[in-house]
């Protein structure tokens, strides 16, 4: 593991080509912004200035020509937290340049049974993100990147992370399929 003084933020402001995140859980309230989901729950208007310090990071990255890329693996009917997240986060997000797709195992096994959330940076940093059995977030752990491995070869999280996009479909698919549900 590489030490804690590695900073998981200053990740995206390093990053050369890509950032990608594979998300699992189904809800992830206690971690994020808690009185924005109130908010949605409630019915309440999104504010403007919603996700602000995040879209800026991502209009940086995507501005210089890099990306920024999720998977969400779900199943529906969606919990209350993926309907927030998809309508309030995934919608706002794409507006700085962020892609999101959907891997949904509604009607099929998960191919990614038992991974991890993680970010991977430029396909070979990939860094485990932790969360206890309430969704709140614990920390970040940092993998090395495999300096050993052969060439040609990726890391699992490379593997995951093919496996991810070529199992899922874009969020604007998806989404007109299935978002109202």
């Amino acid at each position: 593991m590489i030490s804690a003084s590695n900073d998981l933020a200053a990740r995206f402001s390093t990053f050369q080509e890509e950032a990608f995140r594979l998300e699992t859980l189904d809800d992830y309230s206690n971690s994020g912004n808690p009185a924005a989901f109130r908010a949605f729950l409630a019915g309440e208007t999104k504010p403007a200035d919603y996700n602000a310090d995040w879209l800026e990071t991502v209009r940086k990255a995507t501005e210089s020509g890099k990306r920024m890329v999720r998977v969400h693996v779900l199943s529906r009917p969606l919990t209350p937290y993926l309907r927030y997240e998809l309508s309030w986060g995934y919608q706002t997000n794409m507006t700085a340049g962020e892609e999101f797709h959907i891997l949904d195992t509604t009607d099929h096994p998960n191919p990614l049974e038992g991974v991890p959330d993680f970010w991977l940076f430029d396909g070979r940093e990939p860094v485990v993100l932790n969360y206890d059995e309430n969704g709140a977030f614990t920390g970040p752990t940092f993998v090395p990147a495999p300096g050993a491995l052969p060439t040609g070869e990726e890391s699992e999280y490379a593997t995951y992370r093919s496996v991810a996009l070529a199992m899922s479909v874009p969020f604007t698919e998806w989404w007109g399929k299935h978002g109202a549900a």
